[in-house]
């Protein structure tokens, strides 16, 4: 079975869309954590354990765990998030040739999806494609302000060049396991891309903290239903004046996250047929 279509089982298990984005900023985890072996993953176990019931996937970003014992955190943190029946998409962004691709492929053994950058051209994402098992999402369009300054270029065949990311990732779909980032804050740039491509799920950040259009992200975003809305620190971060100080809750900390994903789940599903 491909992962959109376990993703879709899991969306249909939860009633959610929501995709919990596991970044625990060292700098941020609160003390109940701090004396913990592996702090990283103690926390991402405590929000797992406080919001798989809202959660369509989680979202770790790679660049949390960029070291020893990050990458230890992060094995652990997708084998509980299996073992509470929630895929995991591994935020990393790869994107490179030959033997290179190929390694960092090898993150598919591990997680059930990948992020990647498609500006060095489709042979860089071969090795990705190449495995039906697992999801691809494709940049196409990011919240950041700065992305407009490459993908707002128009093309001499007309168009912005992340249109032609959008319509490109259609044709490496051979393997019906690609999917695009697409981000929420500009509600008519989703609208087209949805146009261009009809039949790709997005993942769609920047519905959080970044204070992206909920709406939009579900009317744009799903493709048959399936597709991910995320969000971040918004959630994982939600109990941060509960829970930092030596005298903090720890059950309010990560009762603030369960809130705030049951919360997203209940503003998205709104919007959803």
């Amino acid at each position: 079975m491909g992962f959109f279509d376990r993703l879709g089982q899991r969306i249909a298990a939860a009633d959610s869309v929501v995709s919990v984005g596991l970044d625990p900023d060292p700098d941020r985890l609160p003390d109940c954590v701090a004396d913990a072996e592996l702090p990283r993953w103690a926390f991402n176990r405590r929000v797992i354990d406080a919001t798989h019931e809202h959660a369509a996937c989680y979202k770790p970003n790679a660049a949390f765990y960029e070291d020893a014992d990050g990458w230890r955190a992060l094995e652990e943190t997708i084998a509980y998030a299996h073992g509470k029946d929630v895929p995991v998409l591994l935020d990393a962004k790869r994107g490179d040739i030959g033997n290179t691709a190929r390694q960092y492929a090898t993150a598919l053994d591990l997680a059930d999806a990948i992020t990647v950058n498609p500006y060095m051209g489709g042979d860089s994402l071969a090795p990705f494609l190449q495995r039906e098992d697992g999801g691809v999402f494709v940049l196409c369009r990011t919240s950041n302000s700065g992305g407009a300054d490459l993908q707002d270029l128009e093309l001499a065949s007309g168009g912005p060049l992340y249109e032609r990311v959008a319509t490109l990732a259609e044709t490496w779909n051979d393997r019906g396991n690609v999917g695009l980032v697409v981000g929420a804050t500009n509600p008519d740039e989703l609208a087209g891309i949805r146009e261009v491509v009809p039949d790709l799920p997005f993942l769609v950040p920047g519905v959080g903290a970044q204070g992206g259009d909920a709406e939009a992200a579900v009317e744009h975003g799903l493709a048959d239903g399936v597709g991910l809305v995320n969000s971040s620190r918004g959630i994982i971060f939600a109990g941060e004046d509960a829970g930092r100080g030596a005298g903090g809750d720890e059950d309010a900390y990560f009762g603030a996250a369960e809130q705030a994903a049951r919360r997203l789940k209940e503003r998205l599903n709104e919007h959803r047929d």
